[in-house]
C-alpha cells in the first residue's frame, strides 16, 4: 500500500485485514511497514502498509528510498489516494518511476542474443521511435559488441532500451484507491471514478471494502487448482492457488520440494486437457478449476 500521509491507509490495512495498524487522525502514524493477510475466494494475500511518502520520496526523502525498496517485491501495488487530492497520483507514479517501479507496464518485447564475434545484427518488426545508429551506440555503452537483437516494440524509445539494458526495473501491476468517499457527494465520487478509474471506497465507514478486496484478487489473476489423492476424491474445500499459466512443476514446487525430483507423471481433469484424467507432463500449463493428481516415484 503506496500512498502520501494521511490518506488512510492504516484504517484500510485494518478492514482488509486482521491487522492492527495504529491509526492516527495525524501525519507519519505508521513508522514500519505492518503486515496484514486479507482471505479471499480461497487465497490467504499478504498485504503491507507502508509508511507515507512524500515528494521527492525517491531521492530520498523522508525514508523514501527504504519505503518504496520494499514496493519492487510486491505482486501488486496499491497506490492509496484521498477522495480531496486524487490528482497525488501523479506523484506517486513518479516517485515509483525513479526508484526503478514501472506500474502498469511489461517489459519491452525485445530479444537479446549475445555472442562473442560476428558484430551486431538489428532485425526491426515494427515501428519504433529509434534510429538503427542510436540503438547500436546504445548497445556499445551498455558493453554489447556482437550478438542479435530483435525489436517487436511497437513505438520503443531510447529510454525502454536502456530501462532493459540496465537490468534494475520492475514491472508491477497498480489498483488505484480513493479512500474517504463518505466526505464527499456522490457525483463528485462518479466524476472521479469516470476519469481517473479509482475503486472507491470509505476505510473509515467500511463501505465497498468487499469489492476491493475482489478487485486486488482478480488483478494478481490467480486461479484454482483441486487436488486428488491418488484413488481418492478430489478436494474441492481447500484449493491450491496459483497464478495464471502455472504448470505442473509450479504446483510440485508448492507442494515439496522433493516432488519435482521424484515426477513420474500426472493426470489432469478439466480444460486443460483433451480428456479427463489425460497424462501430463511437467510442463504442461493448468487452467482454472482443473483438477490434478501427481504420481511421484
Amino acid at each position: 500500500m503506496i500512498g502520501l500521509p494521511s490518506v488512510g491507509k492504516s484504517t484500510l490495512l485494518n478492514s482488509l485485514t486482521n491487522a492492527k495498524s495504529r491509526v492516527g487522525a495525524y501525519q507519519f502514524t505508521t513508522l514500519t511497514a505492518i503486515p496484514g493477510m486479507m482471505e479471499f475466494g480461497g487465497a490467504k494475500i499478504q498485504i503491507l502498509d507502508l509508511p507515507g511518502i512524500v515528494e521527492g520520496a525517491a531521492k530520498g526523502r523522508g525514508m523514501g528510498k527504504r519505503v518504496l525498496s520494499v514496493a519492487r517485491n510486491a505482486d501488486l501495488v496499491l497506490i492509496i489516494l484521498d477522495v480531496f487530492h486524487p490528482r497525488q497520483i501523479q506523484i506517486l507514479h513518479k516517485e515509483l518511476a525513479e526508484i526503478g517501479i514501472k506500474v502498469d507496464k511489461k517489459p519491452p518485447d525485445v530479444r537479446i542474443e549475445k555472442s562473442k564475434s560476428g558484430g551486431l545484427a538489428i532485425q526491426i518488426l515494427t515501428s519504433i521511435k529509434l534510429s538503427e545508429s542510436l540503438i547500436r551506440e546504445i548497445l556499445r555503452i551498455n558493453g554489447i559488441h556482437n550478438g542479435r537483437i530483435v525489436i517487436r516494440e511497437p513505438g520503443l524509445t531510447d529510454e525502454d532500451l536502456i530501462d532493459l539494458l540496465s537490468g534494475n526495473k520492475v514491472y508491477l501491476p497498480s489498483l488505484p484507491i480513493l479512500n474517504k468517499i463518505d466526505l464527499v457527494p456522490k457525483n463528485v465520487v462518479d466524476k472521479l471514478k469516470s476519469d481517473f478509474g479509482f475503486i472507491p471506497v470509505s476505510a473509515d465507514r467500511n463501505i465497498n471494502i468487499d469489492n476491493l478486496k475482489r478487485a486486488i484478487y482478480e488483478k494478481l489473476d490467480f486461479i484454482r487448482i483441486y487436488l486428488k489423492p491418488r484413488g481418492g476424491k478430489a478436494d474441492y474445500e481447500e484449493p491450491l492457488i496459483m497464478k495464471r499459466n502455472c504448470t505442473i512443476l509450479d504446483i510440485c514446487n508448492k507442494l515439496h520440494r522433493n516432488f519435482a525430483r521424484d515426477y513420474r507423471y500426472a493426470n489432469v481433469w478439466g480444460n486443460s486437457v483433451k480428456f479427463d484424467q489425460q497424462k501430463v507432463g511437467l510442463d504442461h500449463v493448468l487452467k482454472n478449476n482443473d483438477v490434478v493428481t501427481i504420481m511421484t516415484r
